[in-house]
């Protein structure tokens, strides 16, 4: 079965793409070296949502170039999905790609936090075309939305391709606030049951994570399953390198978290937590 789109996603992406103001790229005459992607899903993204910045100036020409890439996209989500589902997907897959122009506002907003939170960031199109941590995030705002629509397995397939491309593990059930970066990323890990609030900023090998599992008491082998294990993260929070916040505790909100501390209990609003007790360095001559 071929899918067809049929619903309204093109005229408000297009839209949204003939909105767009500097400093977002506005430029449909430049052109990139192509980059080939294992998932071709991901290469139709990045280039519905930012046509000018991957070589797809087409949609921003021409409403019906958007509608057959959508359409292009939705065979791939409906062959994704049903071999999971069993049955006919293409309601889910309308579902998601009805929420594509919603998404796409929400990474503009994260492409802001990039430029501002980063001073080495120069341009817009710098953080859209290479930081990892972008491209983790636009991977799992659309995963989250297959999550929502019970395609949670093959979410998980995007969320781990974009792992291997990006050494950033953001379950799809994740839920992130608006203005989201994450500063170099390698290493950053964010559980399946993990909020986020907004203007939040990690930086690299940062855990979001459990801290204990709890038994399936009808199997012993088995852990439980579908329980708050991950940590809610509160508003204009920055995480610094090298952390772990464990468990399905709260962190406030303006909370500044230094390099390398270990979280396992609450923590309130306006809080800094940083560690104390540095190893002392000892330095002898060798000579």
């Amino acid at each position: 079965m071929d899918y067809c789109y049929t619903g309204d996603a093109h005229e408000k992406l297009f839209a949204a793409y003939r909105a767009d103001e500097e400093p977002f790229p506005t430029q449909t005459q430049m052109e990139f070296p192509r980059r080939e992607h294992r998932r071709p899903e991901v290469d139709i993204l990045k280039r519905l949502f930012f046509p000018t910045c991957w070589n797809a100036a087409e949609l921003v020409r021409d409403e019906l170039a958007v509608l057959d890439r959508l359409d292009t996209l939705g065979g791939l989500f409906f062959a994704g999905i049903r071999p999971y589902s069993g049955s006919d997907p293409a309601a889910t897959v309308d579902a998601v790609i009805d929420q594509l122009p919603a998404v796409r506002r929400r990474l503009k907003k994260d492409v802001e936090a990039a430029f501002k939170g980063d001073p080495a960031a120069k341009t817009y199109m710098e953080i859209i075309r290479s930081y990892p941590g972008f491209m983790a995030i636009l991977v799992q705002r659309v995963a989250h939305t297959l999550y929502e629509a019970e395609a949670s397995e093959y979410a998980r397939e995007l969320t781990e391709y974009a792992k291997t491309e990006t050494g950033i593990d953001i379950h799809p059930g994740a839920e992130i606030g608006d203005h989201f970066f994450i500063d170099h990323g390698t290493g950053v890990v964010i559980g399946e049951t993990t909020i986020v609030g907004e203007w939040v900023r990690l930086y690299q090998d940062v855990t979001l994570g459990a801290l204990h599992f709890e038994a399936d008491e009808s199997d012993e082998h088995r852990l439980k399953k579908g329980y708050k294990r991950h940590p809610d993260i509160g508003d204009h929070v920055v995480i610094g390198a090298g952390t772990k916040v464990l468990g399905a505790i709260t962190v406030g909100d303006h909370v500044s978290i230094g390099a390398n501390s270990w979280v396992t209990d609450d923590i309130p609003d306006d809080t800094k937590v940083y560690v104390t007790d540095h190893p002392t360095q000892e330095r002898k001559r060798t000579k």
